[in-house]
C-alpha cells in the first residue's frame, strides 16, 4: 500500500485534471470502483468503473462549464483523503448557477495499490467532517 503522501499526489493529480474540465480519464480508479453520492438531493451508490462513468457523464450533461475546484487537501490516514471542494456550473435546463445553491463540497477518496477504490461525494461537507 502506498504511504499517504503518495495517495496524496495522486489525488491532486486527479483535481488538476478536472480544474482544466478534463473528466474523462478513469486510469486511477479500480475497476471495482464504489462511486456514492451520500447527501443532497439523489443519494446513491454505484459499483464499477462503467456503472461510475455512466453517472457522471449523467450528471456532467446536466451542467455547462462544470468546474470542480479543490479548496483543501486532508490526508485522513495512509488510505484515504478528503477534499474540500467547491463545484461551479450553469445548469442546461434551468439556467440556474451551481453557486446560487450549496457549492461548498467535499471529496473523500479510499485509495490503494495507486488506484481509487472509492469515491464519495457529499453536497455538505459538514456531513463529511461528521461521518
Amino acid at each position: 500500500m502506498l504511504d499517504a503522501a503518495a495517495n496524496l499526489v495522486l489525488v491532486r493529480s486527479i483535481f488538476a485534471a478536472w480544474k482544466r474540465g478534463a473528466y474523462g480519464s478513469a486510469e486511477c480508479a479500480s475497476p471495482e470502483i464504489e462511486s456514492v453520492v451520500a447527501d443532497g438531493p439523489e443519494r446513491e451508490s454505484r459499483t464499477g468503473l462503467a456503472e461510475m462513468v455512466e453517472f457522471w457523464r449523467d450528471f456532467l450533461n446536466a451542467w455547462e462549464d462544470f468546474r470542480a475546484v479543490a479548496e483543501d487537501y486532508r490526508e485522513l490516514d495512509c488510505g484515504r483523503v478528503l477534499v474540500f471542494t467547491r463545484f461551479s456550473a450553469r445548469g442546461k435546463a434551468s439556467g440556474m448557477e451551481l453557486g446560487q445553491m450549496r457549492s461548498k463540497t467535499a471529496a473523500l477518496f479510499h485509495v490503494r495499490d495507486r488506484h481509487v477504490t472509492r469515491l464519495v461525494i457529499y453536497w455538505d461537507r459538514e456531513h463529511a467532517l461528521a461521518d
